[in-house]
């Protein structure tokens, strides 16, 4: 291998992981603030590409059915789970959220959808279809068992994830595609062609998690959401609404996996089942990461990336199972620091 290849292979790890860093950062988060370990991250990504490309061919995406049913699913869900206080602002609210906002969002794409206005209209129109999602979600399948177990959560999760991805098959179809870069053209770097969609890509990473580390350090809702990461029940004795809270949480990781999706659909090939792997990888780097940093976790997507291009030279036949096994040495060294505790009954 000589200093050439290196530099490629480095590059691509640093892209590949600048979006594994935003899928993993918004594991993390789902996972402080309700200890839901969110397994339909990936589904999103791919939702997130399929849009933009449905959009691109101006073909109204189907997006909008799953849109507007989570949105009916939603309210039914609010009206039942609140039907002891319901009050006519509660209702309004309700209604404006999971009914009139899919609706409008739906019409809105159905109108733009045909006349190709480009990436400065459909990017941010194809986010904001896949954003509402994340919080009707929490409603209809988590809200509801919130004081559950980890292990009940987490096998919650594997439903919505199976079910969104067979949605995802039907919307779909199982042909794979690929957008348009964001930004073309290319240049050189010590030697080294640099794509305009790379730039694109880790420009876009380092602005969010920029924005990311001041929501949290600055605004009222961040600090919310980091009190409800370290004591939920603490936060809910001093006034935080903790459902709120979950909401806003899943309605970031929806973002944070639809413009993941934008940034990998001109990079790689996505299948409607392809998000669940690239989530795979974002979780072996919040595991990395501990599950509780979100520097560490950046660091350690980058480096899943870094070592994901460097197995995929050496031996590309096991990248996969390469990447994967790089959680076994964190998982051993942590179960031997970890003190044993009974079960509990």
């Amino acid at each position: 291998m000589d200093s050439t290849i290196f530099l490629f292979l480095v590059q691509d790890g640093v892209i590949n992981g600048a979006i594994y860093a935003l899928a993993a950062i918004a594991l993390v988060l789902v996972f402080a603030v309700t200890r839901v370990i969110l397994v339909p991250q990936g589904e999103y990504i791919a939702f997130g590409a399929m849009t933009v490309a449905a959009l691109e061919a101006g073909r109204t995406p189907p997006t909008i059915w799953l849109l507007v049913a989570l949105g009916v699913l939603s309210a039914l869900a609010a009206l039942a789970q609140n039907r002891r206080t319901l009050g006519a602002g509660l209702v309004a609210r309700i209604v404006a959220f999971d009914l009139v906002l899919p609706a409008a969002l739906a019409g809105l794409t159905v109108v733009l959808a045909p006349l190709k206005l480009g990436p400065a209209v459909y990017v941010p129109l194809a986010v904001a279809l896949i954003v509402p999602m994340g919080p009707m979600i929490y409603r209809v399948a988590f809200a509801p068992m919130a004081q559950a177990s980890v292990l009940v959560l987490l096998i919650a999760s594997f439903g919505v994830h199976f079910s969104l991805m067979g949605l995802g098959l039907v919307f779909f179809g199982p042909e794979g595609i690929g957008t348009q870069p964001l930004l073309g053209g290319d240049f050189s770097l010590g030697g080294i062609p640099i794509t305009g969609q790379s730039v694109v890509v880790v420009g876009t990473t380092v602005l969010l998690l920029v924005a990311f580390a001041l929501f949290f350090e600055r605004t009222l809702m961040g600090k919310a959401l980091r009190a409800c990461s370290s004591n939920r029940l603490g936060a809910r004795l001093v006034g935080i609404p903790t459902t709120t809270a979950g909401s806003v949480a899943f309605a970031l990781a929806a973002a944070m996996g639809a413009i993941s999706g934008v940034l990998a659909g001109p990079i790689v090939t996505i299948y409607y089942d392809s998000g669940f792997l690239i989530g795979l990888k974002a979780f072996v780097a919040a595991i990395l990461g501990g599950l509780v940093s979100f520097p560490l976790t950046v660091l350690a997507s980058l480096g899943v990336g870094i070592a994901e291009a460097f197995f995929s030279f050496w031996t590309s036949n096991f990248k996969e199972v390469l990447v994967f096994t790089l959680i076994l040495p964190v998982l051993l060294w942590r179960s031997l620091r970890t003190p044993v505790h009974a079960e509990e009954d």
